[in-house]
């Protein structure tokens, strides 16, 4: 292919490096925050890898050369500790990744005050909480914030009432965060992936019951779910990584506000 004007060839595989980079992980010692820690790491950057499980921040930050750190991320003063430990240990902070994922489940008329209050008070406080540090952190010199969420934003389930309508909440406030983080250089984006088996803890609860839901035995899930995809495919944590290696990066440094589906072609969750 010819060009047609004068500008530089872009450098891409320059542009996916994160050579010195600093991130805190959140919810990084297992599943899609394992292979997160790991696609970062693969490209340079520096990790403090956060997980509730003192074990798991370790035996992560051990693979990937990042530093552990272990605490309520539900809790103001364990994560104001926790980004605090890690600019010091890493010297800065130039990016957020937050893969802390959970949910219970019921139907809507079935649904209690402390399941609904759980999801926003307990659940959906994380997220909130890695706004207001990590775009305390950037504020003087920018950065980038991947928060990993659900195709339940676009595209809710029977029996998620609380956990869809909490993860939407997540999504107001990360588009809020990028129209105040525009101005001083802060991208802030979501990724939604969809029935992420693989080293989830979440499928362990809820394997039987929605294999009941949809008449299938337990083990005939994955089968299912791959089924309703556009293109048949399982998807795995380590294609959920992928889209977060390129918010995080700069290939996407003209991308703020935004969401990347990673769930095979749910036609449902399309954004309209």
């Amino acid at each position: 292919m010819t060009r047609t004007d004068n500008s530089p060839v872009p450098d891409y595989p320059g542009l996916l490096r994160l050579d010195g980079r600093r991130f805190v992980v959140l919810g990084a010692g297992q599943g899609i925050g394992r292979q997160a820690s790991h696609a970062l790491a693969s490209v340079g950057a520096r990790l403090a890898c956060v997980d509730q499980e003192p074990d798991l921040a370790a035996d992560i930050s051990a693979e990937v050369g990042g530093t552990a750190l272990s605490g309520n991320a539900f809790d103001r003063a364990d994560m104001e500790r926790m980004f605090d430990e890690a600019g010091r240990a890493l010297g800065g902070i130039d990016g957020v990744v937050d893969i802390i994922g959970m949910s219970r489940y019921g139907d809507l008329v079935d649904l209690t005050d402390d399941e609904w209050n759980w999801h926003f008070d307990i659940v959906l406080r994380h997220a909130f909480l890695a706004m207001q540090y990590g775009g305390r952190a950037m504020q003087a010199h920018g950065g980038a914030m991947v928060f990993v969420a659900t195709k339940n934003i676009t595209a809710p389930g029977k029996d998620f009432a609380a956990y869809s309508a909490s993860k939407a909440a997540e999504a107001q406030l990360a588009r809020v965060a990028a129209i105040e983080g525009g101005p001083i250089g802060v991208r802030v984006n979501m990724v939604n992936p969809d029935a992420i088996f693989g080293g989830s803890n979440l499928w362990s609860d809820i394997r039987d019951e929605r294999a009941k839901a949809y008449g299938v035995d337990p083990d005939k899930l994955e089968t299912v779910y791959r089924g309703r995809t556009l293109l048949g495919v399982e998807v795995r944590a380590e294609d959920v990584a992928e889209a977060v290696l390129f918010l995080a990066s700069d290939r996407s440094s003209r991308t703020t506000g935004a969401m990347i589906a990673v769930d095979g072609g749910v036609r449902e969750a399309f954004v309209r």
